[in-house]
């Protein structure tokens, strides 16, 4: 199982040397959406990893240089009544890209083999079908030509611990705080047992799962990152030109004056 960490833990990435490391990578992804178009391939990431281990960030970190009409965010509320009489996977299934597509997936079908199980949302013979279907399911997607990307953050508890406490004191953060977050704050053995048999039963050769390091969530952003788009297929494609026509000799201000009133 492949491990992405960054090299060093002693001391936490500062913003400002963040942002600088960022701007690359941002061109990078740019170039990664553009050859998604030019190519019609499809990209899926699943972000998975405990509650405050930073997947809404690195996410956004993804997401923003890129255009939002071919890059989309999934974060699924609780399944309906109806969506739970479903084939588990039958509600994710809609949210799968198309061609020239990138869907990130905040949280996934792995919430069958995490939260559902610990939380008791669901039987252990579901959750044993799930880790059984899992990998077929991928098989699938990924013998029909979808990029997919798995990755874990981790993070320690002592860390997990001061990240609820930051969002507990900040009225801004305090949203993300739910029931099912603080109850998992006493499940933290369980949902490490949880992780490894979703791990052992869903780590194949067609659909691998990386970890990231999260504890320093601005490194873990970029280790991340670098790790996406370095083992992504080649993805060179030559920059559009676009060319500028000249503007009309009379300015527009001149052509529309007394026509609307500036605020």
């Amino acid at each position: 199982m492949a491990k992405s960490k960054p090299k060093s833990r002693s001391a936490h990435m500062g913003k400002a040397e963040y942002l600088e490391k960022l701007g690359p990578l941002e061109l990078e992804l740019d170039t990664v959406a553009r050859w998604l178009q030019h190519t019609g391939k499809r990209l899926l990431v699943l972000i998975e990893g405990r509650d405050t281990a930073g997947k809404g960030g690195v996410i956004s970190a993804i997401s923003h240089p890129m255009n939002p009409r071919m890059c989309h965010v999934v974060a699924l509320p609780k399944p309906t009544e109806r969506e739970r009489s479903q084939w588990y996977f039958q509600r994710y299934v809609p949210h799968l890209p198309s061609g020239g597509e990138i869907v990130l997936f905040d949280r996934s079908w792995y919430n069958r083999a995490g939260v559902e199980a610990v939380m008791g949302y669901c039987t252990p013979e579901q959750t044993q079908a799930f880790l059984k279907q899992a990998p077929v399911f991928e098989k699938m997607l990924v013998d029909d030509g979808v990029l997919l990307f798995k990755y874990w953050l981790t993070v320690d508890q002592a860390q997990q611990e001061e990240r609820f406490a930051e969002r507990l004191a900040d009225p801004l953060k305090r949203w993300k705080l739910s029931p099912v977050d603080l109850e998992a704050r006493s499940r933290y053995a369980a949902y490490t047992d949880a992780r490894h048999r979703m791990l052992e039963a869903t780590h194949t050769k067609h659909a691998p799962w990386t970890l990231v390091d999260f504890n320093d969530q601005r490194r873990g952003r970029l280790v991340l990152i670098r790790h996406l788009v370095d083992t992504l297929p080649e993805h060179d494609v030559p920059m559009t030109t676009v060319d500028f026509p000249p503007l009309p000799d009379t300015p527009l201000k001149e052509r529309f004056r007394g026509a609307f009133k500036p605020i």
